[in-house]
């Protein structure tokens, strides 16, 4: 049986149950918005699978994006683009890479914890696209916040019984700080005590250039965190960018980069992290994934006078 949360077991055509012989048949329908939630494509050799953990509908987008703006702007914007002035949806996505004879999971996404809430979903998708959680050999965290790591453990013990893991030093070293501990992101630092520390004999430290395996690199993307990561898939004569918190409202974060986003940690050299890879991605035509864009969170950035606009990708991974 898959796990809950958005699945609900359904009967067959008509509402009749069947037997086979002494064996029970039914349809398990995943009902939760966005199914079937995965989304498989290619970068040159390596294999990308984009997994929906979860969404969250809301009030918003302000105050959590465009914080340093009124509420009226922020709207003004969202009409602009087609989209309700004062609600919008969050998405999490982890990333699974199939890279040489490595199954890489970029992050873990709610886990236990968001279930209750339709989300925790990594677990039952990666099901349904063909992998098992023991078929993971590196589990990679852009950053430590509760979204991206709750999937770490299931049940008390580690979700991907088989998986080292790879961290970024400098976000460690500060989460598990006298000063995380007892400022204002305390539960975060709490959860990371009990989420990551029990790890760290099986995690590789990530500096900005390190590889993580051949042809996986970590980029310093600091702001949203003191130490997030984001990676960079280099594969063949394709590349891709995993950005994790650097974009995470595909209007505000490209057309506004420079707007104060509330759980960056450092609003300064988060505005300065967003325009820099903005530059970059557009420059280069790097595709890029960003873990709450709109499913699949896949796309491409184009320069729009002195901003910038998403290009969510249509079909040139198919191709």
């Amino acid at each position: 049986m898959l796990a809950a949360g958005g699945v609900a077991a359904g009967a067959l055509p008509g509402n009749a149950s069947a037997q086979e012989g002494t064996m029970e048949i039914e349809t398990l329908i995943d009902e939760n918005p966005g199914a079937p939630g995965w989304r498989r494509f290619t970068v040159g050799d390596a294999v990308v699978v984009q997994i929906l953990d979860g969404i969250r509908p809301g009030e918003g987008p302000f105050p959590t994006f465009g914080e340093n703006q009124s509420a009226e702007a922020v709207g003004d914007l969202m009409a602009a683009n087609g989209l309700p002035r004062d609600r919008f949806v969050n998405f999490f996505q982890p990333t699974l890479i199939e890279l040489g004879d490595q199954l890489v999971l970029i992050d873990t996404g709610m886990g236990e914890g968001g279930r209750a809430n339709g989300m925790g979903l990594l677990l039952q998708r990666m099901g349904a696209a063909g992998y098992a959680p023991e078929d993971v050999d590196i589990v990679v965290l852009t950053h430590l916040h509760g979204d991206h790591i709750g999937g770490l453990m299931e049940g008390g013990s580690p979700a991907f019984p088989n998986a080292r893991y790879a961290i970024g030093e400098q976000e460690l070293a500060f989460w598990t700080s006298d000063e995380a501990m007892a400022g204002a992101s305390s539960g975060n630092a709490k959860m990371v005590v009990q989420m990551v520390v029990p790890l760290r004999e099986r995690a590789t430290m990530l500096k900005d250039g390190d590889e993580v395996l051949p042809g996986l690199t970590a980029r310093a993307a600091f702001g949203h965190t003191p130490g997030m990561l984001a990676f960079e898939l280099r594969s063949g004569e394709r590349r891709m960018m995993f950005m994790a918190d650097t974009f995470s409202q595909f209007v505000v974060s490209f057309q506004h980069p420079e707007w104060h986003v509330r759980f960056d940690m450092d609003k300064q050299a988060a505005v300065a992290t967003r325009q820099r890879f903005a530059e970059m991605l557009a420059g280069e035509n790097i595709l890029f994934a960003g873990y709450h864009l709109p499913f699949p969170a896949v796309g491409s950035v184009l320069r729009d006078g002195e901003a910038y606009r998403f290009l969510p990708e249509a079909y040139a991974t198919l191709l």
